[in-house]
C-alpha cells in the first residue's frame, strides 16, 4: 500500500487539488505492515515472492519493509517482545565501495504508527519527538553499550552496495552476537558467500535469522532489554538469469565463543529450526529452491 501511494504521489505531483489529500495518505501509510504481500516492492526480497511460514506465529511479530533514502532495501520479520529480528530477507548486491555507517537507526513506526516510515537515527528521532520513549518494542543503541556483545548484523552490510549497505545499520536488523563469532567464523562465512554469489548467481535470495534463548538477556537497570539468541542461521537460493535455481545452502552457528559455523542443506536447516517451533517450519524458499 505504501509503495502504491508513493508511486501515485509521483505521478500526481502536478495535480494541485489532489496534492494535500495525497500527502495525508502518505502520512498514515506504514512501512510497518500487516503483511509483506500487501507491499509489492517489498516482496522482491523473497524468491518467487513467497514469504516463509517460519516465524509467522511469533508473538508480537512486526513486518518491516526497511526504508532508507525513500526506497526499500530489504524486509525484516521483527520480534518486538525479544527485541531481535526473527529474520531479514534480502537480495545480494556486489559491493560498490563505501564504509561502515556511523549511525544506528531505529524504526519510528514501532514507537508510533503515525510517525515517518523511514528508519532514523534515534538521537534525531528524539529531537523530533522529545520525551517519547523509543524502546518499548525495539532495541536501542544504549542497550548494546558495554553489554559485551556486538551489534551483529543479520543482513550483512558487506552483501550490499550503497545505499543499501547503510540501511543494514538499523537495530531491527541486528542481534546480540558473541564478538568472537561475529568477527571471525561468521564474518568468514559471509565472505565465502560473497565469493559464491559473485561467481555463480545471477540473483541470490538470502534469509538470515536468529533463534532466541529461553532466558538469556542483555539487562539494563534490572530490566530484560534484548534477548541474546542461542543460534544465528542463514539460507540462500541462488538463481540464474531465468530465475531458475542453480544452488542452495544454509548454515548455523551457536552464539558462543566456540566460533564454529556448520554448513547445512536447506532440508537440514528446516529440521534444525523445527526443534524450536511447535508449528511446521515450512519451506524457506519457493519449492525449496528446486528447479
Amino acid at each position: 500500500m505504501a509503495f502504491l501511494v508513493h508511486s501515485t504521489l509521483e505521478r500526481s505531483s502536478r495535480m494541485a487539488p489532489l496534492f494535500p489529500f495525497l500527502l495525508l495518505l502518505v502520512s498514515v501509510c506504514a512501512d510497518v505492515v500487516e503483511r509483506f504481500e500487501d507491499v509489492p516492492d517489498c516482496m522482491k526480497y523473497f524468491y518467487k515472492r513467497k514469504v516463509p511460514q517460519w516465524g509467522v506465529s511469533t508473538p508480537g511479530a512486526a513486518r518491516l519493509c526497511q526504508r532508507f533514502v525513500n526506497r526499500y532495501h530489504f524486509a525484516t520479520l521483527y520480534d518486538t517482545n525479544n527485541r531481535i529480528a526473527v529474520y531479514s530477507a534480502y537480495q545480494f548486491q556486489p559491493s560498490n565501495g563505501g564504509g561502515r555507517e556511523s549511525r544506528w537507526f531505529v524504526e519510528p513506526q514501532l514507537v508510533d504508527k503515525s510517525w515517518q516510515a523511514e528508519m532514523k537515527d534515534g538521537y534525531w528521532l528524539e529531537k523530533d519527538h522529545p520525551g517519547v520513549y523509543q524502546g518499548l518494542k525495539q532495541a536501542l543503541n544504549e542497550d548494546y553499550t558495554h553489554s559485551g556483545f556486538d551489534r551483529g548484523h543479520l543482513n550483512p552490510n558487506g552483501h550490499h552496495a550503497v545505499p543499501s549497505r547503510n540501511a543494514t545499520f538499523t537495530l531491527t536488523n541486528v542481534v546480540p552476537q558473541n564478538p568472537k563469532l561475529n568477527q571471525n567464523a561468521w564474518s568468514n562465512h559471509e565472505s565465502s558467500l560473497t565469493k559464491l554469489f559473485n561467481s555463480k548467481c545471477s540473483t541470490a535470495y538470502v534469509l538470515v535469522g536468529a533463534v532466541p534463548s529461553a532466558n538469556n538477556w542483555i539487562v539494563k537497570n534490572n530490566v530484560n532489554r534484548v534477548n541474546i539468541p542461542d543460534y544465528v542461521w542463514n539460507a540462500y537460493c541462488c538463481v540464474d538469469n531465468n530465475e531458475q535455481p542453480v544452488e542452495s545452502g544454509a548454515a548455523t552457528a551457536r552464539n558462543t565463543e566456540a566460533n564454529l559455523v556448520e554448513k547445512l542443506s536447506l532440508d537440514q536447516l528446516k529440521e534444525f529450526l523445527q526443534q524450536f517451533s511447535k508449528q511446521p517450519t515450512g519451506e524457506l524458499f519457493y519449492n525449496n529452491c528446486k528447479a
